[in-house]
């Protein structure tokens, strides 16, 4: 696939590596700096829920929540998660400011993981900001809620609650 096509298009074939219990941190980042390669992702790659709680426990990367603040505070975000809203509002009106405030609060030589209700919005987060020149921004696959299931609800398939990963609500 081309890096030009939209994000969109290479998510649904794009999949992440799952950690083995050997992997060392860099080893974490190398693989899934590998497979963005490999389906032509213009950022550095994606990680599976728990390998992105791995390098943000550790303290080896951020965790970037780019999430309105609505949905933060009334589905529940990750605790010591920074937050940069990727678009706002009700609307979803794209946040001209998003790659000035993400530097302003991680640094361009960070390694940044975005994390989104479904891993769609933190991966369009992903792609401006590897062009804005994030040497080391990746998505978190997932995102915070999973993907809907075939009741139109999410959570009961994938997503960071969905593996138990640590969360609070406002």
């Amino acid at each position: 696939m081309l890096a030009s096509q939209p994000t969109e298009a290479l998510q649904p074939r794009f999949q992440a590596t799952q950690a083995q219990p050997d992997d060392t941190l860099d080893s974490l980042l190398d693989k899934a700096r590998r497979a963005a390669r490999e389906a032509g992702l213009p950022y550095a790659g994606g990680l599976a829920p728990n390998d992105a709680w791995t390098l943000f426990s550790a303290g080896a990367a951020v965790l970037v929540d780019v999430r309105t603040n609505e949905e933060r505070k009334f589905v529940g975000h990750v605790p010591g998660s920074v937050h940069v809203a990727w678009a706002t509002g009700t609307g979803m009106t794209r946040n001209p400011r998003f790659v000035k405030e993400l530097e302003a609060k991680v640094g361009k030589d960070a390694v940044v993981l975005l994390l989104c209700r479904s891993g769609k919005r933190s991966a369009a987060a992903a792609e401006a900001a590897a062009r804005a020149g994030f040497s080391a921004v990746f998505n978190v696959l997932e995102g915070f809620e999973g993907e809907l299931d075939a009741d139109t609800r999410r959570g009961s398939l994938d997503g960071w609650r969905f593996h138990g990963l640590p969360w609070v609500q406002d």
